[in-house]
Order: structure tokens, then sequence, then C-alpha cells
């Protein structure tokens, strides 16, 4: 296929096709490469129980427990059929009431999907930034880059709640915070999400954000609105007003495909999740640094006591869990 002669002909087709060949020989090679050290496991067990080898049987329970984990790591792949599941990512995470006590807590969520991806070797792309007025975030969108990049983070949609003692507060006190993540998949122009120019109505005005005197004088930031449907979408991280166009046009596209894929399936819930109330009792997740620490997933029950490791990035068990239970 790819020696065909009009295959680059269409660039972005053939850098598609290319992508998804890739994955596909990767997804082969991950089999193998399992089949490959299940037969030496098996060698060394054999050898081990003949010659009464103790090095062998160790060696052979070392490999079968990192067989094990990459076993289940691809069984769980395996698991992400959704229309988008093997799309990458748009991650949007707002504080709720609060002020700089959420605020503080969305930047802690940054950080968490930063190291998260990291792990993975996806890639982060900040789209949209805005900044706190003392600390940490009114708002950040990002896109998150890498295989089934969608499929496992939609499983973080939802309001997460932090317990801890605060930075912010002289007197020692004990906070509740709320922050949202929404999660919607990267979708390319297409015949399913076509945009006609004529129902846009594109402002500009000047970026309140960070980013230097140029960013402050000039107006580069873009707010785009899709008439028929009423969503709207402002990008202002950028300095050039056309890159921020571009930006905010690949989150309205992500908007209208999550939004036509309620209407084909006549439910609220299949990309989106219940849409609830950014408080008390809505959360989905709870991170407890105090009087004791704890993460729990009130969805699946899953807890985890070392809640930094979760903070730090450590979330594929309640990824796992999540997408195990078959939720949606």
């Amino acid at each position: 296929m790819a020696g065909a002669p009009d295959f680059w002909e269409d660039r972005e087709k053939a850098q598609e096709v290319i992508s998804r060949m890739n994955f596909l020989r990767g997804r082969i090679d991950s089999v193998l490469d399992l089949e490959e050290r299940l037969s030496e496991v098996e060698v060394l067990l054999e050898l081990g129980e003949e010659e009464e080898d103790e090095e062998a049987l160790r060696e052979a329970q070392k490999i079968s427990r990192r067989l094990r984990r990459d076993f289940d790591s691809l069984s769980l792949s395996l698991m992400l059929q959704g229309k988008y599941d093997a799309n990458n990512a748009i991650l949007a995470l707002h504080p709720g009431a609060g002020g700089t006590e959420s605020q503080d807590w969305t930047e802690m969520l940054l950080r968490m999907y930063n190291r998260w991806a990291e792990k993975r070797r996806f890639e982060v792309e900040i789209l949209d930034q805005l900044p706190g007025d003392e600390a940490g975030i009114k708002s950040v969108t990002l896109l998150v880059k890498g295989p089934y990049a969608y499929g496992y983070l939609r499983s973080e949609r939802g309001v997460h709640r932090l317990v801890r003692i605060s930075p912010f507060d002289t007197g020692g006190r004990r906070h509740t915070s709320f922050a949202s993540v929404d999660v919607l998949p990267e979708v390319e122009e297409s015949q399913e999400v076509a945009i006609n120019p004529d129902e846009l109505k594109i402002d500009t005005f000047r970026s309140k954000g960070a980013g230097g005197q140029h960013v402050n004088t000039t107006d580069s930031a873009v707010r785009i609105t899709h008439l028929p449907t009423g969503i709207v979408v402002t990008c202002q991280n950028e300095r050039s007003q056309h890159s921020n166009r571009d930006r905010a046009m690949r989150i309205l596209r992500a908007r209208l495909a999550d939004k036509y894929q309620q209407e084909q399936e006549e439910s609220v819930r299949q990309l989106r999740g219940e849409q609830k109330e950014i408080a008390w009792g809505s959360q989905i997740r709870s991170y407890v640094l105090h009087p004791y620490t704890m993460a729990k997933d009130h969805r699946t029950q899953v807890e985890v006591g070392n809640v930094q490791g979760v903070l730090d990035g450590d979330l594929d068990g309640f990824m796992d869990a999540y997408l195990r239970h078959g939720l949606k």
C-alpha cells in the first residue's frame, strides 16, 4: 500500500495510514514478545525441576511476574473498541467553587495527568491555559497524543475531590476542594464533523493570560461560536491569532463530534457521562491527604493508600477497573 504511486498524494491521509500500520505492527510485536517470554519461562521451569536448579526457578518466577503485568496491559488495551478510543484525547480542567484552593487543586491535577502521560511516553500539548490570580489555574485545555489516549482517559471524566490541610490557610485548617475533568476525543476534519465557515462567528480580543507583552497588547485571543449549536470555544494561549484559531477549531471539532455521537446513540452518557455540579457529593474520585492518606474511586470502589503515587501519575489501576467494569 505504501509503495503505491499515488500513496503520498494525500499526505495527511498517508500519515494516518502509516501511523495505523505502525500501531498494528507494535501490537503484533507485543504478542510475539509475550509468546517468546512464555517459552523462556517454560524452559526455565523444566530446567529447574529436572536439575533442581533454584536459580532457574527464581528467574522463571521473575519473568512470570513481568509477563503477567504486560499481558494484563495488552488485554486491557484490546478492550478499547469504542468509536473514538484509538484517538488522541483533549482534556479540559476547571476548578470548582473555592477560589485559590480549587485553582491550586486544578494545577495539581494537570501535573498528575502530565506525569501519567510521561509514563506512557505520550506527548502533551497545552492548547489553552488561564492562570489563577494568586496560585493555580482557572482553566486549562490540553491535548494528549498517543495510541488509545482517549480510550484510557475517558475514565477520568467527572468531578475530582481533594481533602488536605490548606497551604493557603494560616490557621492550618483542613479544606475540601473540587475540580472537573472533561475528556473529548480529538477528531480530524471529516464529513461527520464538517464545519461550514458561514456558521461560525469568530471574535478576537486581547489575551488575559501569560505570554509576555506581545500577547497582552494585540488581539491574539480567539473566540469561536458555532451558531447552529451554540458551542463556544476560546483559545488565548499562543502569541499568534492564527495559532489560537487553529487550536480553537480543533477543540470545536472535538465538541461537535461528542455532540453528534450523543445524538446518534440517544444517550447523554455515551461520551461525556453525567454532567454534575462541581461540588460535594458529585465526585467520581476522592484524594485524601489528611487526616489519613487514600485515593478512592467511587464508581469502582478501588482504593489506593499511596495517594502521592496517584498524584504522581499512577492511574492505571483506576483506569483498569473502570474499563473492566464496562463503565461509560
